[in-house]
Formats: C-alpha cells, structure tokens, sequence
C-alpha cells in the first residue's frame, strides 16, 4: 500500500509545531518558577491538551508509515475522541478569553501590588506569538484537518462512548487535579478558576466537559 505524503505532511508538521512549543515553555510563569510548584506545566489544561494533540499525531504518523497495523489505528482513534474536542475547548476558551478578558486567562504576578493611587492592576505575563499558536492553536487545527480530510467518521456506539465516556473521564481527572494542585501551590493556573469559590468551579468544570462532549458531537455528525 503506497504511501500518503500528504498526510506524513500534516502528522509530521503538526508533530514538529507541537514539539516547539512545549520545548519553548517558559520556566516561570508570572514570576513564579514552574519547576517550584506542585503540577509544573502539566497543572495547564492547556499542556495536557498539547501531550494528547501530540500522541495523536505520533500515532497518526505511524498509521501513515505503516496503514496494514489495525493496533496502530484503533489506538489513534481512540484517543482521537479525546484529543480533538479537549483541543477544541482549550482553543476556544483560550482565545475568546484573551482577546475579551485576557486577566481571566493569563496569570500575573501574585506578588505583585498596586499603589493606592492607581487603578491599574498588575498586567498579566504573555507569552511570544509563535510559541502561543503553537501550543493553542496547532493542536486544534491539525487535528481537525486530520479528522475531516484523512479519517472516517465515528459510528454507532464509538460516538457515545468518545463523548460520553472518554470524555467525561478527561474532564473528572483534569477537574480532580486541578484542585489537587491548587491544595499545594495555594492558586490554579487560570485566574478564572482562583477568583471563583468551589461550588461555582465546579460548574465550570461540567460547562467544559459537557462542551468538549458536545463538541465531539457535533464534529462528528458535521463529518462528510
């Protein structure tokens, strides 16, 4: 079976962006050493988002290089039904929130203080361009190209388990270690989550699941 070079185009460009960015995360975060807290860079949605977004495409990869292994492929699908949609959450989220309310979404400071005279608050730390597409924009439109163009939709009982189930225990484990983070380091990585009390996070946390379901949903049945 030949080849599809367009497709190790896409797998291995995607692969390649992804790697930049998280080679280029930054080792502080809001003059905060990320080494020093509990989570590092893996208590970002956005980072775990990034792992499953690059699996994908390494399976992806090995799916073009090798299209007879079913091992190969089942496994790519599979977490395909998470990777997308999470990726579709965090590009969504990230980019509304930092173009509308970027003090939401990006951490500033926390040692930082405002004179009494001023009403300006500290500016939250943003991180280069290039960097930023590759880790909340690449995922997302990588996959969706792979999903569209080179894979057949889900049916039957695969559409519910991938919205339902996979995607629900994405959401119960991030939502768990979020808060366990939290409990150590005293903050959460998004302000959106530190500036609201427990009961209102967890509603957060059934708005996005339910979001990432419903967006796997959606894709799916808009699938040609």
């Amino acid at each position: 079976m030949p080849i599809n070079a367009p497709a190790v185009l896409l797998h291995a460009t995607g692969m390649s962006v992804m790697t930049y960015g998280y080679l280029h995360l930054p080792d502080m975060v809001a003059n905060i050493r990320m080494a020093e807290m509990k989570g590092g860079h893996f208590q970002f949605l956005t980072i775990q988002g990034l792992c499953l977004a690059w699996i994908t495409m390494v399976l992806s990869l090995g799916c073009d290089l090798m299209p007879t292994s079913k091992a190969l492929r089942k496994a790519k699908r599979t977490i395909l039904m998470v990777a997308l949609p999470v990726s579709i959450v965090i590009s969504t989220v990230y980019w509304s929130l930092l173009l509308f309310m970027p003090h939401m979404i990006l951490m500033a400071d926390p040692d930082a203080t405002t004179p009494t005279s001023s009403t300006r608050v500290p500016e939250p730390e943003r991180i280069p361009l290039d960097v930023d597409l590759a880790l909340h924009a690449a995922p997302a439109i990588a996959m969706f190209i792979d999903f569209y163009f080179l894979e057949p939709k889900y049916v039957g009982s695969a559409v519910r388990k991938g919205a339902l189930g996979l995607n629900g225990i994405a959401g119960i484990w991030y939502s768990w270690w979020v808060e366990h983070c939290a409990s150590y380091n005293g903050f959460f990585p998004y302000p959106f989550l530190t500036e609201n009390p427990f009961h209102i996070r967890v509603l957060i946390y059934i708005a996005a699941t339910s979001f990432a379901a419903l967006s796997f949903m959606v894709l799916n049945a808009a699938h040609p």
